[in-house]
């Protein structure tokens, strides 16, 4: 009885270790659902990277032209003569809130009434460039605290097939149950996968965000204190 069992034993570890646990089978393998968790996961992984390595440049570029462009208007004789000096080119945030003010400026008659207007003025610069740079923060959210319950979701709908399967076959054996089981880990796994990056960036670019907004609006103070 004892050997009986020990060949059955055996017979599944060598079913088990015949059948192919490669990511590219266990995606094959896998049912519809759970091809179509699989599939969304990678996708939104992938965008969320390619937005990682987008703000990552961005921050790293405003950064260093925010500093230059500070440094050359705190020298400068006046913010007239900077503005009229200032190439049309130019693209960074704190520029752009001092160009588009400075256009409102020069075209309004009043000075009186400029002086009243020019902090809502400023706010409503630095809002739409503040908009420009947080974009697709939502996407990384969202990825960030879905993606491990769409892998859960795989997870589950893969367990419940290998049950079935086992159900069918009337076997218990791990061939028949590791295959599925290893599907639906794969599913879970991904999730991880990508919501982990995502959070980790979100937080980190809105850190990044936070410290830029306080330098955009230092510099409003200060420009209000000279016009």
């Amino acid at each position: 009885m004892f050997k009986m069992e020990a060949d059955i034993t055996s017979q599944a570890v060598g079913l088990a270790s015949n059948t192919d646990f490669s990511i590219f089978k266990l995606f094959i393998r896998a049912d519809i659902i759970v091809k179509s968790v699989i599939i969304l996961l990678i996708a939104s992984s992938i965008y969320s990277w390619a937005i990682i390595f987008d703000k990552y440049k961005l921050f790293k570029k405003i950064n260093k032209s925010t500093d230059e462009f500070e440094e050359k208007f705190w020298k400068s004789r006046s913010a007239e003569t900077f503005y009229n000096n200032l190439p049309s080119n130019i693209n960074d945030p704190m520029a752009n809130v001092f160009k588009n003010s400075m256009q409102t400026i020069v075209k309004s008659r009043s000075r009186s009434s400029i002086s009243e207007k020019l902090p809502s003025i400023l706010e409503t610069n630095i809002e739409k460039e503040m908009s420009a740079i947080e974009k697709n923060y939502t996407f990384l959210a969202t990825v960030g605290s879905t993606a491990p319950f769409i892998g859960l979701f795989g997870t589950v709908w893969g367990i419940m097939n290998s049950f079935q399967s086992i159900a069918i076959s009337r076997n218990t054996s791990l061939a028949i149950v590791a295959p599925g089981i290893a599907e639906a880990l794969f599913a879970t796994a991904l999730g991880l996968l990508a919501a982990i990056p995502a959070v980790v960036a979100y937080n980190k670019f809105s850190s990044d965000s936070k410290r830029y907004l306080q330098k955009l609006e230092n510099f409003s103070k200060r420009f209000i204190s000279i016009v």
